[in-house]
């Protein structure tokens, strides 16, 4: 359906994102300012602490700062609610009190019908729940009590009974003037290919309703009384209200659960997650009946960012972790993964958490591994590397899985912990010369065949070299040194951003006040330069600030000292950058270098790090230029030398005639 032009743009005037928003999340008071619109929270989209997520009600966006979420009012909706886009501009004009546009009559039809299928199931559930308490439903009763399900759990998760017969429901329905096609249509019921009355889809069943994100009944799965059954659990079809592969079993409450702090839990069956929420994990879901699909993981990660996939300890539950890390491996993004928790062997949590309690399955997930991990494991376990071309053939396996991953960032991650990981498998006899280092030794080379000697650890620094800015400045105190002053430049001079704004983006910051002042510089700078500063103050309080200006190559710098020189900001916001740049290159490769050096000797492993340290030395040859020029002052200002001389040349001359 198309809208009417400036409807969507009214929508959004009407309608306070601050309001919507405020319905998910508690405002943090000292950081929000509600008479400017400027309100932070806790990002409903991840699980934090601080308050790193932003609304801005006059601008009608939000932002998070520690997940990158960003959008509108729509946008909020869709994403928390787990809509579609009409669905949610529908919900915010509701809310709004703006009539919808009027749809074409087919689509009207459409929305009315799946209206009437939604009533059609909850009437089945009604049915259903009955029918459990009464005497067919005998066995059905001792078995869910057996399950560990009392009277107030089988009202919770609305657990019925289908009847063994095959008219049972649709008499009942069609009793009630449900229309046969609607019956049929929900799932309920299929036509008989022999003429006669269509039958019911579940039949000696116990029934688990089947919710949207929105609570609406849209499926029912059924777990078979009958041990004979060919399905032991079956799904209604797939009808006009329920599509398997973009459903979860539990979602809504599990969405509730995770916004609350628990951690978000996917097992494999009904009454997994049933004795997991009964059991105090209440952010639990699971797929329905099929391998978990795309949007299916689309759905987790809205939910939370890095689910935990507690599985069988058996052989099918291996599987389906190797099928899932096969369909996630493309889809990873930032902040985006998931765990994998194995069950003991033989064991479904629903098995554990009755037999061992709670504390048994919390054990488990304490130890969850991350996927990449899972990989690994996948290749190695159980296999023999102890030829060359066994070797060989992880590393081309390994790599293209690897390959699979879109995101360059996580890709390189993932390269860098698989070769950790292969060098401690394919490395085990080095152990002891690293242990010696890390307490302080060195392996000096000499002569040949692996000859050499131990040299030990220097003696200690005093504390006035160690405490020195020179002595301390490795190379990762080099990076934040820099970091430090290319963002007090754009804090003193924001108009400059726009020209370095790519460059900004791609800085990759490893503090996290240096990170949180850059995503704020890259917001604000652009829209509002002058008062930059103060947006900053405002949105994460004194300390940052203050801390940037409180170092002391920063307060030396000539930025600080004329703010709003363009001129100066654009010099040295171009060198540091490029300094940066290389320093970050130079360090990649010789970590690089560090595994292939020891794997073979080859030039070109050492032509690598020399072109790297050359680049490196280029980007600071201007640096060790002006220190050959130029003195600084206790002020901090950089004084010709050649003028200085001819200054000082100019004093003696005068004072040598004053004295004739």
């Amino acid at each position: 359906m198309s809208l009417p032009p400036g409807f969507l743009d009214e929508l959004r005037s009407r309608s306070s994102l601050s309001q919507v928003v405020g319905r998910k999340v508690m405002w943090d008071p000292r950081k929000s300012n509600q008479g400017k619109g400027d309100m932070w929270a806790p990002c409903p989209f991840h699980h934090e602490k601080s308050a790193s997520f932003h609304v801005d009600d006059r601008k009608g966006f939000y932002y998070c700062f520690g997940c990158h979420a960003k959008g509108d009012a729509i946008k909020f909706v869709q994403e928390t609610e787990n809509v579609g886009f009409m669905e949610a501009v529908e919900i915010l004009a509701r809310e709004a009190g703006m009539p919808m546009p009027a749809r074409d009559p087919k689509a009207q039809e459409k929305q009315d019908r799946r209206t009437l299928l939604a009533e059609v199931m909850e009437q089945a559930v009604q049915y259903f729940r009955l029918q459990l308490k009464t005497g067919a439903a005998a066995d059905a009763r001792a078995y869910v009590a057996k399950r560990g399900l009392n009277g107030p759990a089988l009202e919770r998760w609305e657990i019925g009974f289908a009847p063994n017969g095959w008219q049972n429901l649709w008499d009942h329905l069609r009793g009630k003037g449900v229309a046969e096609d609607l019956i049929i249509g929900a799932g309920l019921a299929k036509p008989s290919t022999k003429g006669g009355k269509p039958y019911d889809t579940f039949r000696n069943r116990i029934m688990f309703p089947i919710r949207d994100a929105r609570g609406r009944a849209v499926a029912f799965g059924g777990r078979a009384m009958d041990p004979n059954d060919n399905a032991k659990y079956l799904n209604s079809p797939e009808t006009e209200l329920f599509d398997k592969g973009r459903s979860l079993y539990n979602q809504g409450p599990a969405r509730t659960a995770a916004g609350q702090g628990q951690t978000l839990l996917v097992a494999e069956g009904y009454m997994d997650v049933i004795a997991l929420a009964e059991g105090g994990f209440g952010a639990s879901v699971a797929p329905l009946g099929t391998a978990i699909t795309e949007s299916q993981l689309q759905m987790l990660w809205r939910i939370a960012d890095e689910p935990i996939i507690a599985l069988d300890g058996d052989t099918a539950g291996l599987r389906a972790a190797m099928r899932l890390i096969e369909l996630a491996l493309p889809l990873l993004e930032a902040g985006k993964s998931l765990r994998f928790a194995l069950m003991p062997e033989g064991k479904d949590p629903d098995d554990l958490i009755r037999g061992s309690g709670p504390e048994a399955v919390q054990s488990v997930l304490d130890q969850a591994m991350p996927m990449v991990k899972l990989l690994w494991q996948r290749e190695t376990e159980g296999k023999v590397f102890d030829s060359p071309e066994r070797k060989a053939g992880l590393d081309k396996t390994l790599r293209e899985k690897i390959k699979l991953i879109r995101d360059p960032s996580i890709r390189a991650h993932y390269g860098q912990e698989i070769k950790d990981l292969r060098w401690e498998l394919f490395r085990p006899q080095r152990k002891p010369r690293a242990a010696f280092q890390a307490g302080g030794g060195q392996w000096q080379g000499g002569g040949g065949k692996g000859k050499g000697r131990w040299k030990a650890a220097p003696e200690p620094a005093m504390p006035g070299t160690r405490a020195s800015l020179l002595a301390s400045a490795t190379e990762e105190a080099q990076i934040q040194m820099r970091e430090a002053v290319i963002l007090a430049t754009t804090v003193k001079t924001p108009k400059i951003v726009v020209q370095f704004e790519q460059q900004l983006e791609a800085m990759e910051c490893r503090d996290q006040d240096h990170a949180m002042l850059r995503d704020m510089v890259l917001r604000y700078a652009i829209d509002s330069p002058g008062d930059l500063s103060d947006r900053i103050y405002e949105a994460l309080g004194p300390e940052p600030l203050e801390n940037l200006f409180a170092l002391r190559h920063v307060a030396i710098s000539p930025c600080v000292r004329r703010p709003g020189d363009l001129e100066l900001a654009e010099m040295i916001l171009a060198e540091e950058l490029a300094k940066l740049t290389a320093l970050r290159g130079l360090t990649a490769e010789i970590a690089e270098a560090k595994e292939e050096i020891a794997e073979l000797d080859d030039e070109a492993v050492t032509w690598r790090v020399a072109q790297a340290a050359e680049e490196r030395n280029r980007a600071t040859r201007s640096e060790n230029e002006d220190k050959a020029i130029f003195d600084v002052a206790d002020n901090g200002a950089r004084i010709n030398r050649d003028e200085r001389d001819s200054f000082a040349a100019i004093l003696d001359s005068i004072n040598f005639e004053r004295k004739r």
